[in-house]
């Protein structure tokens, strides 16, 4: 009951009660405070806190084994309308330091003078410095003044280096940071220091872009049995180590309880109908609990336009789909990624597999489950064979999970700021530099920035060369900028072509760097790809990128530079080819790396004014859905970054994860996201909007919660909600920040709906009615009214216990009354009709209540014309 040290009388800014004895214990008397001999005198403890609020005391501390009073004290600071803070010292059970502690650190916060150095005594603590990049690109405290301020300073590792040189009075450092002479004036330095801010701050800009592929060790699963029929795909043929590992994993599965039946799909000629009744005769009507597809395996000789990994598991997803077979696919390769630097990846052909899946995941959620990655080593391991058995019997909280020997990693994405990053050597741009795509809106970027960087010789490369739009021009505008320019027509796919133009490159100028731009786009819902679009999108992007590798990995390269993308790395809905293309292209730079040799893989977001995202209807999507576009002098300069840290694969995007996020995870949770700080607290919020808007739904499913709140309801109420609800998600696809375009009578496809929007749409609405709809959903009813009255008639089939009760009674007495002729009736009759009808409305017309609280018939009396022509547009949809 003693206070840790004594109070120094003129020091003490709070006032102590001491609640052991009902006394104070020996000391001196504080210096403007109060005590008080009996603590049961609440009359006199009430007068004394009024005293002292009134004196300007902010911090009320009980100094007691547990606190008694402060629930007075409390309520005697909110009764006088002031603002101050109540706190204990102690805690029943928690008597130690640490208790104390924390009351300290309460009391520090509210205003109390602690003496941390008594604190702290002997525990070796010390004082350091509060790190600066602590507080860059995001400021979380609040505004005093409403009034708008001066735009502060961003504080990043730039503007740290520089004001503390300026504190120092570093002239060296202060005049390199500025790139200016120590004698010049102030004439001088004054665009100099507008210069540097403006770098500055785009380089703050450039740091928020930056994320990185990480792999994050978890807990292995349990061991657990499999249950039920376990569907394994594989390859006709398998031998080597990929057979070996084919047969340990039938081996595992078949051990740990699952009736395994096995389908064996021939590489280069999966075709989904012959997949479809394969599936369907293997078997033989039995629904399968799980599908496990070893079909990335044994397909590394091949063309990668044309391998059989990513073709026969695209076909597999359509003939899943075709054969109505519910249950989630597992995919599973061997050495496609790698989780550390100890790891290599081993065959970045598979990783074209990894690329598909997080698409495919995104397009049929409800019969995806995962990507496991296996050991790329030669025999197969019995502790990561037990690990994945565990993994498929678990509850698929994790999708993209690699199991090796040593553990289970999943994978995560995390920001990878580069003014923290260890300072390399810059890279600059020497003897020949060749570009493919070199005379597209890309490549012209890079062909500038590596002009005005000294380049000495550009060798152009396209389909079209000279020939395409704008490579004339080009090529006259990079000679001004001093370097010579070839401008060479080349299909960099195409093997011998590719190396014939090498071949031409000038001794005395040899080739010292790569940078692959060429890409193509042939975008279409997985249900809608073909092995021809594969090959479409995947010869110009990773075909062509494995002919640079292999024809220039013998040559002294200062960097081998691929543009990949976030459809990679993310996943995108009617982008699988071409995620697939990207994931390839990572997975080659990280193999590159573990060669020895000069590699670079940026996972591109949206440039601006150029690109193939740049503009149309893919730019409008990625608007909607928080990927606005990157300007190309910012992009660049996180390409400069890229190659002077050193990176090996890192993704460059400006993301709006409040916009993008919910989007993202609208119909599937997403773990590789869920370490981001602004996901995290989305996730957060979200969780706690649900839990206060329904409390007595919480722990149900959103399909279950609807189903109850609609079969309460009478059916004209059903059919309003249910419309209400596909109006909702139907904005949301179409990124509406609201629902007032969307009328319940305006066609889908006059609201802009494609096959990819659609997609969407009857995703959102499988996750938020537990239905297993159609792709052709929105194709088969064309409008939202039309769609609601499907989703009503599968949710409460028969109406609902709400619905029956008065609604079939007024039904009856309509039909009585229609064959009564009123004009026919004797006064008294039609009289007395109208009188009872009266009154029953008058009972039935008290105001009802909706969504929003506020009583419907109340509004409709108040309403201007225009609000009642607004009210039917908007919830009757005429």
């Amino acid at each position: 009951g003693k206070l840790l040290a004594p109070i120094t009388p003129g020091e003490a800014q709070v006032p102590f009660l001491s609640t052991v004895t009902g006394e104070w214990v020996s000391g001196p008397e504080l210096d403007g405070g109060y005590w008080f001999r009996n603590l049961r005198q609440t009359v006199e403890l009430e007068q004394a806190v009024r005293t002292l609020l009134a004196q300007g005391f902010g911090v009320f501390v009980e100094s007691s084994p547990h606190p008694v009073l402060t629930v007075g004290v409390q309520e005697t600071v909110e009764d006088t309308g002031r603002d101050a803070a109540v706190l204990g010292s102690l805690r029943r059970d928690e008597g130690g330091l640490e208790r104390f502690w924390l009351s300290l650190g309460e009391a520090y916060v509210h205003g109390a003078s602690v003496d941390w150095q008594a604190v702290f005594a002997g525990t070796g603590a010390q004082r350091v410095d509060l790190p600066t990049y602590a507080f860059q690109s995001q400021r979380f405290w609040p505004e005093i003044a409403p009034a708008p301020a001066p735009e502060a300073p961003v504080e990043n590792g730039i503007d740290a280096r520089f004001w503390e040189a300026v504190e120092r009075e570093d002239i060296e450092t202060i005049t390199s940071e500025l790139s200016v002479d120590a004698d010049q004036p102030l004439t001088a330095l004054l665009p100099a220091l507008s210069s540097w801010r403006r770098q500055s701050r785009e380089q703050s800009t450039v740091d928020g872009w930056r994320y990185r592929v990480t792999w994050k060790p978890v807990p292995e699963p349990a061991v657990a049995r499999l249950t039920g029929t376990w569907l394994l795909a594989v390859p006709h043929t398998l031998t080597g180590p990929d057979g070996q590992w084919a047969a340990a994993v039938e081996r595992t599965l078949t051990d740990r309880g699952a009736q395994v039946r096995t389908v064996r799909v021939e590489h280069g000629t999966a075709d989904r109908e012959r997949l479809a009744a394969a599936l369907q005769a293997v078997l033989d009507g039995t629904a399968p609990g799980g599908v496990l597809s070893l079909l990335a395996l044994g397909g590394t000789d091949a063309l990668l336009s044309e391998h059989p990994g990513v073709l026969a598991t695209a076909a597999l997803v359509q003939a899943l789909g075709d054969a109505e077979v519910a249950a989630p696919l597992w995919c599973v390769t061997r050495g496609a990624v790698a989780t550390g630097r100890s790891e290599a990846v081993t065959d970045p052909a598979q990783a074209l597999v990894w690329g598909f899946g997080r698409t495919a995941a995104l397009e049929h959620p409800d019969r995806w489950g995962g990507l496991v990655d296996l050991p790329g080593t030669d025999t197969a391991d019995d502790r990561a064979l037990t690990r994945l058995a565990g993994l498929l019997a678990g509850d698929g909280a994790e999708d993209q999970v690699a199991v090796r020997a040593s553990g289970v990693f999943v994978r995560r994405l995390a920001h990878a700021p580069g003014a923290g990053a260890p300072a390399g050597k810059a890279w600059n741009p020497h003897g020949t530099v060749l570009v493919t795509g070199g005379t597209g809106a890309l490549g012209g970027h890079v062909a500038r920035w590596l002009a005005g960087n000294g380049a000495e010789h550009l060798v152009l490369v396209s389909r079209r060369g000279i020939e395409a739009p704008g490579a004339a021009e080009l090529r006259d505008e990079l000679t001004a900028l001093g370097a010579e320019v070839t401008v060479a027509a080349c299909d960099v796919a195409d093997r011998d072509a590719l190396a014939a133009l090498l071949g031409t490159v000038p001794a005395n100028r040899p080739l010292t760097a790569v940078v692959h731009t060429a890409g193509v786009l042939d975008d279409g819902v997985i249900d809608a790809l073909t092995p021809e679009r594969f090959a479409t999108v995947l010869a110009p992007k990773a075909e062509a990128a494995l002919a640079l590798h292999e024809l220039t990995r013998d040559l002294d390269l200062s960097a081998f530079v691929l543009f990949s993308g976030v459809a990679g790395a993310l996943g995108d809905g009617g982008q699988g080819n071409y995620a697939a293309a990207n994931a390839y292209l990572d997975a080659l730079a990280e193999q590159r790396h573990a060669e020895g040799l000069a590699a670079t893989s940026v996972a591109w977001g949206r440039w601006g004014d150029s690109g193939l995202a740049a503009g149309g209807s893919i730019g409008e999507r990625l608007d909607r859905g928080g990927v606005p576009a990157m300007a190309p002098r910012s992009a660049i300069r996180a390409l400069q970054q890229a190659l002077d840290l050193g990176d090996v694969t890192v993704a460059v995007a400006d993301i709006q994860w409040e916009r993008f996020a919910p989007g993202h995870t609208a119909v599937r949770p997403s773990p590789f996201l869920a370490d981001l700080p602004a996901v995290r607290r989305l996730a957060e919020a979200s969780r706690s909007g649900r839990a206060d808007g329904d409390p007595a739904g919480a722990g149900l499913s959103p399909a279950e919660a609807l189903r109850r709140r609609l079969e309460v309801m009478p059916r004209a109420e059903q059919g309003l909600a249910v419309a209400e609800l596909v109006r909702t998600h139907a904005a949301a696809a179409l990124g509406h920040q609201n629902t007032d375009e969307v009328g319940a009578q305006r066609a889908f496809k006059e609201l802009g709906f494609d096959s990819l929007i659609a997609l969407e749409l009857r995703n959102r609405l499988n996750a938020a009615t537990g239905l297993r709809l159609p792709a052709t959903l929105v194709f088969d009813h064309p409008n939202p009214a039309a769609l609601a009255d499907f989703l009503l008639g599968e949710i409460v089939p028969d109406g609902g216990t709400g619905a029956a009760p008065g609604i079939a009674e007024l039904e009856k007495l309509e039909s009585a009354l229609s064959v009564l002729d009123p004009d026919s009736a004797d006064t008294p009759t039609r009289t007395g009709i109208a009188l009872r009808l009266q009154a029953l409305l008058a009972r039935w017309g008290e105001p009802h209540t909706d969504s929003r609280g506020e009583a419907v018939t109340e509004k409709l009396q108040e309403a201007t014309p225009d609000e009642l022509f607004a009210f039917i547009d908007k919830e009757l949809g005429i």
